[in-house]
């Protein structure tokens, strides 16, 4: 998977090279001022009341001069931040999305902790509120699979009439679900698990709902919507079962994503917004997307 890097570089002197003549270099915002910048592109108040999101480990006052993009704070993923020099990892999935009593070392997630505060790397999650705000996670699979009209599978509490959980919209033109199945896979970065698809292969589809990350508790907005088809990811067997049993004309189709493969195409979006806000506030900062595939699975065995 090839790494996005929307970084801010410094600017090319052009001129005889005099320190005199060169461009006063832009200074590195604090972490706080980062903070900043996220809460104005995916507000806190946009996440869903379970949810655990921002600011897991870092302190405001410190400088940040590299960021990294993630879906996945795992150790691999840390360790990459690290390597780089990023004083900011920002992760889609949390951390410590359920209570701890214990942060040792003798944990996966102890060691996560620990990694990230010896090597002086803050921690920040974006989760459904990167889901739920305009161009968040569900938002950039809409628009890669080229659906217009787009609207909220179901609006948020505290936001605008845009924003919120799941998308649906058109496509351009009819397509048979083989075909549409075909689009959604060349969109995804390449994991083990490839895409599934329930329906008639030849079916004329045209109305798309989709979700980036699990999403079978939204299918009854989905039906509302008059979905054509449903894309999202970990589609389990009782959900996806009794939504086949419950389908009018065999719909809505379903297509069953990896969950990091459907949430990985928000990272590039994410890292150029961040970029572009802090570059507009005078900031100089690299930002980078994570190259480690966090994708649980590493190989499957399909008949045939």
């Amino acid at each position: 998977m090839e790494s996005a890097d929307t970084g801010v570089t410094d600017a090319d002197s052009g001129g005889t090279g005099s320190e005199e003549n060169a461009p006063a270099e832009a200074p590195a915002p604090t972490l706080g001022q980062v903070l900043l910048a996220v809460e104005e592109l995916w507000p806190e108040s946009l996440a869903e009341n379970w949810d655990e999101v921002g600011l897991v480990a870092g302190h405001p006052s410190a400088p940040v001069t590299r960021v990294m993009f993630a879906v996945d704070p795992t150790l691999a993923v840390i360790d990459e931040a690290v390597e780089w020099g990023a004083e900011l990892l920002i992760t889609h999935h949390p951390l410590l999305l359920k209570g701890v009593t214990s942060v040792a070392a003798t944990t996966a997630k102890g060691q996560a902790i620990h990694r990230l505060i010896e090597s002086g790397t803050a921690l920040l999650t974006v989760h459904t509120n990167g889901d739920s705000a305009v161009g968040g996670v569900s938002d950039v699979l809409a628009d890669a699979l080229g659906l217009e009209d787009v609207a909220p599978l179901t609006v948020a509490a505290n936001g605008l009439p845009e924003e919120g959980i799941g998308r649906v919209g058109d496509l351009a033109d009819v397509m048979s679900l083989g075909d549409f199945a075909a689009r959604v896979f060349g969109i995804l970065p390449s994991v083990a698990g490839g895409v599934r698809v329930s329906g008639d292969k030849d079916g004329l589809v045209r109305r798309i709902a989709v979700c980036g990350g699990a999403g079978d508790s939204l299918f009854d907005e989905v039906r509302a919507s008059n979905a054509d088809v449903y894309v999202t990811a970990d589609l389990r067997h009782h959900p996806a079962s009794e939504a086949r049993e419950a389908a009018v004309n065999g719909r809505p189709y379903l297509i069953d994503v990896s969950h990091f493969a459907s949430e990985w195409l928000w990272l590039p979006a994410a890292a150029s917004a961040l970029g572009n806000v802090l570059a507009d506030q005078g900031h100089d900062v690299e930002i980078q997307v994570s190259n480690t595939n966090s994708d649980p699975w590493d190989f499957i065995l399909t008949p045939g």
